[in-house]
């Protein structure tokens, strides 16, 4: 007989993490505020994008396909957020972590995205380098 409730666990196994590097020619404030103004967000993605600057506070990004709430925000140093695609299974949200560091000649973005759906790893660990790292480095070379 199964005993398993289908939550939790079993969700959490299915899942994974996603750990990225990225450097940029930009100070580590300018990338904090690329990520959390949003009209530079708007800017570098080409889509909507609604986001507050408090904890607790919610962001709607890239026209409603990504949403979630502020859980930790250290001005130009640290990001973390509950976050969940719209085609994701509902009411499942990953975690979300950007470290901003200071390297020469720019900054380090440490990303780190836990409790991806297995499904949708491939893609979205793409879609972060395809729709935010490179146009985000693209909007700081060209001022």
């Amino acid at each position: 007989m199964d005993t398993r409730t289908g939550s939790g666990d079993d969700l959490k196994a299915k899942t994974k993490t996603i750990r990225q590097k990225i450097v940029f020619n930009a100070a580590p404030g300018d990338v904090y505020d690329a990520l959390m103004s949003s009209k530079k967000h708007s800017q570098f993605t080409g889509g909507a994008a609604t986001i507050s600057r408090k904890i607790g506070g919610k962001f709607c990004v890239y026209d409603g396909y990504a949403t979630g709430k502020n859980l930790e925000l250290i001005n130009g140093t640290k990001i973390v957020q509950t976050w969940r695609a719209n085609d994701w299974e509902e009411g499942h949200y990953s975690i979300v972590e950007f470290l901003l560091s200071v390297t020469k000649g720019g900054c380090i973005l440490t990303f780190t995205q836990k409790d991806v759906p297995h499904d949708h790893y491939t893609a979205i660990k793409q879609g972060w380098f395809d729709y935010y790292w490179k146009p985000m480095q693209e909007m700081f070379e060209n001022g």
